[in-house]
């Protein structure tokens, strides 16, 4: 598996019985996930939580609150810093498990010694992994067709005080991106992806993982740069086995670059004991 254990702000304290608990900075919340399908380890810490986030039967949920808490806080993974909020989507806007890869990603640009590395990430979503690319040295394209997020993205880089040189922001469809991209003549060193199981366009077509992912992956194989450094898919969809990356990361990249694929679970250490399953990643690198 690819554990992400080094965090100091965030913690899962529990999990059982379709929910977790979790630390972000000080605040303390619990949430719906219906993997951790085992009895709750230790009762006495769910009392702690501040915020409890209640799924609808109809879809959706909202947040019952238990104190009063801040609009927005920090948390902090070494030297990035984000800001988290719940939404009523019951996300907060970080992704703590993608600190696996962001370590991963980091570690690689770093090691290359190259200053002129391109990275772009599709789904860029808050910008987790924007800014840690970034920081690593690389210059890195986010995208994403969400112009909330974009902006929350923006705000993060400025919370981490990198420097803006290093970032193109895109808001919009990320495979219409990448074909255009790709006409251009732009190239990429290394891309990261991190598609949604379900969505709509924005002009109301629907996007179905299984039905798309392979030719996105197809498509931006075409994006890479003669040689390439990385690619990371991530998926949450459940039933999505971590084997099924793997083949699509051998067919569409090692298949005309060589190099190293690897295919695992991504999990996050639960202080109670045990681990929480948070999805796959498929990573690909230069051998």
């Amino acid at each position: 598996m690819f554990l992400a254990d080094t965090w100091v702000d965030y913690e899962v304290l529990d999990t059982g019985d379709g929910e977790k608990l979790e630390r972000w900075g000080e605040i303390i919340l619990r949430r719906p996930d219906p993997q951790t399908i085992w009895p709750k380890a230790e009762e006495r810490l769910w009392k702690q939580a501040m915020a409890w986030y209640h799924r609808s039967e109809r879809g959706g949920g909202e947040w019952e609150f238990f104190r009063k808490l801040p609009e927005r806080w920090t948390v902090r993974h070494g030297d990035l810093s984000f800001y988290v909020r719940p939404t009523g989507f019951k996300h907060t806007g970080l992704f703590p498990e993608q600190a696996a890869n962001w370590e991963w990603m980091s570690g690689l640009i770093r090691s290359s010694g190259r200053s002129d590395l391109k990275v772009l990430n599709l789904f860029g979503y808050t910008g987790g992994a924007t800014l840690a690319c970034a920081a690593a040295g690389a210059h890195v394209t986010h995208v994403d067709a969400a112009k909330g997020m974009v902006l929350w993205a923006k705000e993060n880089r400025e919370l981490s005080a990198l420097p803006e040189t290093r970032f193109r922001w895109i808001v919009e469809d990320a495979l219409a991106f990448v074909r255009r991209e790709i006409r251009r003549g732009n190239r990429y060193d290394g891309i990261l992806m991190d598609p949604p199981s379900y969505g709509r366009g924005p002009s109301g077509e629907v996007w179905k993982l299984e039905n798309e992912l392979f030719g996105l992956v197809e498509t931006c194989a075409g994006a890479l740069s003669d040689r390439p450094l990385f690619f990371l898919i991530n998926s949450y969809t459940t039933g999505f086995q971590a084997s099924v990356l793997a083949n699509m990361l051998n067919r569409c990249v090692a298949g005309r670059f060589g190099g190293q694929t690897d295919s695992q679970e991504l999990c996050l250490p639960v202080t109670a004991g045990g681990v929480l399953p948070c999805g796959a990643s498929g990573r690909w690198q230069r051998g």
